[in-house]
């Protein structure tokens, strides 16, 4: 189970700093087009592809460490009345019997998606550019991978404990109380 959990977060962590990289690439892309545009009046044929794809791909290789790392929206203004091993249980149910499998079921869609996309060399066919889409949707595939398995991790340490609802460590909350 430990090599699972430090797999799973060893991904997460990676796919976050490779989004974060991404993010560098996005904002060349648009300085590029806003000069090619305004400077060389010759706009690209690309830049709103690269936008749209590099901004989707941030957003989903960014969410199982926002996961890891708490930074998700809460919504827990009921959960909060119940006693502190209740709201763990409740978390890490939700987390593995809901969660985990709505994003399962998204990552075999978007990996299906990619598969078939790669197999008959599909082109985004409203752009001037026609980028292949496969890439994307890989993309798009392995963030979800990650968000489900980071979910799993998630509910693993929620039921065995170890993580507390406000996102510190059980062991942190003994200290203070």
């Amino acid at each position: 189970m430990t090599f699972f959990r430090n797999s799973a977060e060893m991904l997460s962590a990676f796919l976050g700093v490779i989004g974060r990289l991404t993010i560098f690439c996005l904002i060349a892309a648009m300085l590029y087009e806003v000069v090619a545009r305004y400077a060389f009046g010759a706009p690209t044929l690309w830049a709103f592809d690269i936008s749209y794809m590099l901004n989707g791909s941030i957003f989903l290789l960014g969410a199982a460490y926002s996961l890891r790392e708490d930074a998700h929206v809460r919504i827990d203004f009921l959960s909060q009345k119940f006693p502190l091993r209740v709201q763990q249980v409740l978390n890490g149910v939700i987390y593995l019997l809901v969660m985990a499998p709505i994003f399962g079921a998204f990552t075999w869609v978007a990996g299906s998606k990619a598969y078939k996309a790669f197999a008959s060399g599909e082109v985004e066919a409203v752009s001037p550019w026609a980028p292949l889409v496969w890439p994307f949707y890989a993309v798009i595939a392995i963030g979800l991978l990650a968000f489900a398995l980071q979910f799993v991790v998630e509910a693993i340490k929620y039921l065995s404990g170890e993580k507390c609802p406000d996102g510190s460590d059980a062991e942190q909350q003994d200290l203070e109380s």
